[in-house]
């Protein structure tokens, strides 16, 4: 059965009569779950269920962002809690080696609780380098202040996921490192020159254009795009994420209902589609707001259609490995790292 190019959330722990309906009627590409969905494993595990049973497809992407640090969808009690992206930096300063290997240690952990629930897709890594100056949002979530460093760091949680049975997403493409602003709250400019750009922002991305998918930046870069975010810049989606970082995966927006995006959701998703973006992402669990995003999201085909079957098809199996002894290994890595800060 075709599928529309958006992702949805829900409003709470399971799907209501009228949530039902719209998912089996609209079809969406993917379901994306927050802290409000989430209970318990059961429950979880449940929804996750009742979703795909709802668009009538057993294998339809489940996205969570469980990274760690600031940004854990799942938490204890149930799930532990895992370090912020900045911890692995910190490690890998001191010992390249013990960084990379706490990162993927960590990644694995996450997949293997992602993958017990059904949920197949994280969107993680980052590979965003912050600046001095620059709004928190990214702050510690970031492995670093060097591309090269980020870019090693984030291949690492890939392989990480990738072992664990869950496919990665890479964000927020072409690099929100710079935004002075919380793209949830109001639209970034950054007025870097498009070398300076080029030469850090985008260098992290480089090395990982082989990813799958990639989430977009609500994030205004002026000497490419004066007026339009990287998500709805055809000029920066064609000229700098599919030509200078050469990402060829499937392009998903960040959510579509931030307030960095001007107009009506209806107006957002549109020019969101028009400007290059494979899939829009609508995450607040808003009936009406998901509606509107379903009016205006196309059916998968062509291209899109293609760099979503090759995403999907990446993901392999998980590797067994030794849960608790993975655990135990990571703890020392990292309390290792703290305690020679």
């Amino acid at each position: 059965m075709s599928s529309r190019a958006f992702i949805t959330g829900a409003s709470g722990l399971s799907l209501t009569t009228e949530e039902r309906e719209f998912l089996r009627e609209q079809r969406p590409w993917g379901f994306i779950l927050f802290k409000r969905n989430v209970d318990n494993p059961l429950q979880v595990a449940r929804l996750v269920q009742e979703f795909r049973e709802a668009v009538e497809d057993s294998d339809a992407p489940v996205l969570i962002d469980q990274e760690g640090g600031r940004v854990q969808r799942l938490g204890p009690p149930h799930w532990p809690v895992y370090p912020a992206g900045a911890t692995f930096g910190v490690l890998y300063d001191r010992d390249r080696d013990a960084g990379l290997k706490a990162a993927r240690l960590s990644a694995q952990l996450i997949a293997a609780d992602l993958a017990d629930l059904g949920i197949t897709v994280d969107c993680l890594p980052l590979a965003d380098v912050p600046v001095p100056g620059a709004d928190a949002v990214i702050g510690d979530r970031a492995y670093g202040a060097d591309p090269h460093k980020v870019a090693t760091i984030a291949r690492a949680v890939t392989e990480g996921l990738e072992q664990g049975g869950v496919l990665p997403v890479l964000k927020h493409i072409p690099g929100h490192g710079r935004a002075t602003a919380d793209t949830h709250h109001r639209l970034p400019i950054v007025e870097t020159l498009k070398d300076d750009l080029e030469a850090f922002d985008f260098a992290a991305f480089r090395p990982l254009a082989d990813l799958p998918m990639a989430m977009t930046a609500h994030v205004v870069f002026s000497a490419i795009d004066a007026t339009q975010p990287a998500t709805t810049s055809a000029t920066i989606i064609e000229r700098v994420i599919r030509g200078t970082i050469g990402f060829q995966g499937l392009l998903m927006s960040d959510d579509v209902s931030m307030n960095a995006l001007a107009g009506s959701i209806a107006q957002r998703t549109r020019a969101i589609v028009a400007a290059g973006c494979d899939i829009v992402l609508h995450c607040n669990g808003n009936l009406d707001e998901m509606r509107q995003v379903a009016s205006e999201a196309p059916e998968l085909s062509g291209f899109a259609l293609d760099r979503a079957r090759r995403a999907l098809a990446k993901r392999k199996p998980p590797q067994p490995f030794d849960r608790e002894a993975a655990r135990a290994e990571l703890d020392a890595l990292t309390a290792a790292g703290a305690a020679s800060a």
